[in-house]
């Protein structure tokens, strides 16, 4: 047992960006749901506390749970549910990365996910269709993270061939549309929330790509937040002591340093000017130095 969570540790640690986002929803997942089957063993019942985990359509709620913009995201319903999730992450997660940096991806989903909810909030309480069902309503899932992405990646590469067994191959900007004409169609459905924050999602992704294109990355302040939150619970090793070698080892250390040194500049500068001109700034052999560094 211990090596099966070590070797999970691992791949999670050398995972890209959207691995680890799958292993962390998986992994709610399961412990979510073992929680809720031992319970029903002893013939006991959390009795709606993951509800305070999900977002809740009421304003009156959402001010007692804030927390739940957030957290909803990484819930889900059940085995179906995060499996096309998953799945559309997996697939989508990979080719966001060709144009954009794992740090994009990250940022994005979070921003999807957030502007997935305030446009269900939002819907809930405007709309009178909505208003008898809005006490009692919540929504889970990372649907809307995960159409933003898709919405950034088809603004980005809009031509980008993406093949569809039984229907051939089908360019990502006609996916995208059907996915958001599908959503609107069934905007007043049962799950009339989800197909809202599809649509939040999907416009979230394509203000961060359009934004990204003009030189304003809108997730960087997302991101600056992950990286404080991280660096609170992160605990460094303490570093070794420096040894000192002689001859031709030294010369071996000092050139694979200067090597390790020239490669960080130059994914700074390439990163600067992405920042200042946009992706399409980029000459091709700086996309792949940023694209293998995304990587590593």
């Amino acid at each position: 047992m211990a090596t099966i969570i070590t070797d999970l540790k691992e791949s999670f640690r050398r995972g890209n960006i959207y691995i680890q986002l799958i292993y962390i929803n998986v992994g709610v997942f399961v412990l979510t749901t073992l929680t809720e089957v031992i319970l029903q063993l002893f013939n006991r019942s959390l009795g709606g506390m993951f509800e305070w985990l999900e977002l809740p359509a009421s304003l009156s709620r959402f001010i007692v749970q804030p927390w739940s913009i957030l957290t909803y995201m990484f819930m889900h319903a059940g085995v179906l549910h995060i499996l096309f999730n998953m799945l559309w992450l997996y697939w989508f997660g990979a080719l966001f990365l060709n144009f954009f940096s794992a740090k994009h991806l990250r940022g994005v989903y979070i921003l999807g996910g957030i502007c997935g909810g305030i446009l269900y909030m939002a819907a809930y309480n405007i709309f009178p269709y909505f208003q008898p069902m809005t006490e009692y309503s919540f929504m889970l899932g990372a649907s809307a993270s995960v159409l933003a992405i898709v919405a950034a990646t088809a603004y980005r590469e809009p031509n980008y061939p993406i093949r569809l067994f039984l229907f051939g191959t089908i360019r990502l900007k006609y996916l995208a549309l059907i996915v958001v004409g599908m959503d609107l169609l069934f905007i007043t459905s049962s799950n009339a929330g989800g197909h809202i924050a599809h649509l939040g999602g999907a416009l979230a992704g394509l203000w961060f790509a359009a934004s990204l294109s003009k030189g304003t990355d809108i997730t960087s302040w997302i991101n600056k937040f992950l990286d404080s939150i991280i660096s609170l619970f992160s605990f460094k090793p303490r570093k070794p002591k420096m040894k000192v070698h002689y001859g031709t080892d030294k010369q071996k250390d000092y050139n694979y340093n200067a090597r390790k040194k020239a490669q960080s500049d130059e994914i700074d500068r390439i990163l600067d000017k992405l920042k200042k001109s946009g992706y399409e700034s980029l000459t091709t052999e700086e996309k792949k130095s940023l694209f293998d560094a995304s990587k590593r």
